[in-house]
């Protein structure tokens, strides 16, 4: 992530505002400190800033800020909890050490921060309202991780319940996303978002949708980082792997 060599603390939190932009202008500002300034860094204004290079600040840190809040939402943080992100970061991401250094500042500031889940999730829908996929996208990330133990805690899934709420999306979206991690059965179904009753040609409509919305080339455009980008391609195979196990289910 070569944008993040380029960052000073202060100045994010002037180009993204609220509170995503305190908690990554604190958590910059600290790994700065701690840098014992080795390293010169410096990011552009909010008036230089490109509307991609904002988009792409935005979801990193709003990620690891509500990934830290729903973390905590049991009153504490395990060590598996932890050992979860940082799989999440390592397998699914790809992050590089910096990217990483960086991830673990932004969630160990919003751990213990003032602002809340909520104020984190009304942020990234006012940049993204008019993205769905990239709401969908905040929503799978936050699910992939509450399970990754195997089980989600109610207290969980309610805090993702309201990010579905703050995001608008409706209930039966969010149903179909969630079954893909705490059951098996129907499993391609649901990532198609569609459900076995319905007929051939409102699933393939539903795929060509979501081809169009995830193809790599239409993900690229979104403004997103780059490791944010590789784990939506890795959704895209599972949408092709899903139609692709329907369409041999059905004799397509």
């Amino acid at each position: 992530m070569g944008w993040l060599g380029k960052m000073v603390g202060g100045t994010i939190g002037f180009a993204l505002g609220g509170p995503l932009g305190a908690i990554g202008g604190a958590a910059l500002g600290h790994l700065m400190d701690s840098d014992n300034g080795q390293q010169q860094r410096e990011l552009p204004n909010e008036a230089q800033m490109s509307p991609q290079g904002k988009a792409q600040l935005t979801f990193f840190v709003a990620a690891f800020s509500m990934l830290a809040k729903l973390a905590r939402v049991d009153g504490q943080v395990t060590d598996e909890e932890m050992a979860s992100i940082r799989r999440f970061m390592a397998q699914d991401l790809h992050l590089n050490a910096e990217s990483r250094q960086m991830a673990e500042k932004i969630f160990y500031t919003a751990l213990n921060a003032p602002q809340t889940f909520d104020d984190f999730a009304l942020q990234f829908y006012q940049q993204f309202h008019d993205r769905p996929e990239l709401l969908e996208l905040m929503i799978d990330i936050l699910l992939r991780v509450s399970v990754a133990d195997g089980t989600m805690d109610k207290s969980e899934e309610a805090l993702i319940e309201t990010a579905v709420r703050t995001f608008r999306l409706p209930d039966a979206d969010y149903q179909n996303m969630k079954s893909r991690y705490v059951s098996v059965s129907e499993k391609y179904y649901s990532v198609l978002g569609v459900s076995p009753s319905d007929d051939n040609d409102t699933i393939k409509k539903q795929y060509r949708k979501l081809v169009r919305d995830y193809h790599p080339d239409t993900i690229a455009s979104k403004g997103l980082p780059e490791e944010f980008v590789r784990f939506a391609h890795d959704k895209f195979r599972e949408i092709q792997e899903a139609w692709e196990a329907i369409q041999k289910e059905r004799n397509l």
